[in-house]
């Protein structure tokens, strides 16, 4: 979504338009429910989390400055709410294995042409990855989902994280050198 149709969204809400937000929703859900995810690596927590992310931001609008991006401060809000979350959890390990089973059980059924073989190689790689994330610290973590699942560029991630670009590009570098001695 543009940058100015958020803002005209973003208009429209703060006019009294309430349902005009679920635009707002409709375009980052998936995004911001993947980063809580990534940060989080359970699926219930990921879900209360994404949709706590959206009704804070509904509830703190009016403080949004719209010459700035909104993912950006929408991230800002995921991401502070995903760290609080792994502040009161015991153990950051944990994984949603209801998620991955049903995600097994459902690849069994739509096995693509790669054959069974590959597609749970694939899977285990990507079971692997999840776990090594979930076991590098938090600040690292959020570089490392932020650039490589989300696509983002180390200006956008210093603006989310609210660091320089310099401090952005390490803590990613320092996440990957993290993930790579844990995948070991």
């Amino acid at each position: 979504m543009e940058q100015d149709e958020e803002r005209r969204i973003i208009e429209a809400v703060l006019a009294g338009d309430s349902r005009a937000f679920a635009g707002l929703v409709d375009a980052h859900k998936t995004a911001v429910f993947n980063l809580a995810f990534r940060m989080t690596g359970d699926l219930r927590e990921a879900e209360d989390l994404a949709q706590e992310t959206f009704l804070r931001a509904y509830k703190k609008l009016w403080r949004f400055d719209t010459d700035r991006p909104f993912f950006a401060w929408l991230y800002a809000i995921a991401l502070n709410l995903a760290r609080s979350s792994l502040r009161k959890r015991k153990t950051r390990e944990s994984r949603d294995a209801e998620w991955f089973e049903d995600r097994n059980r459902e690849k069994d059924g739509n096995q693509d042409a790669g054959g069974p073989e590959e597609t749970f190689l694939q899977d285990e790689k990507q079971e692997r990855l999840q776990a090594g994330l979930l076991k590098i610290p938090a600040r690292l973590r959020e570089a490392v989902v932020l650039r490589f699942y989300d696509d983002r560029s180390f200006d956008e991630i210093a603006i989310i994280l609210g660091v320089s670009t310099s401090a952005a590009k390490m803590r990613v570098y320092r996440g990957l050198e993290k993930l790579r001695k844990v995948m070991e």
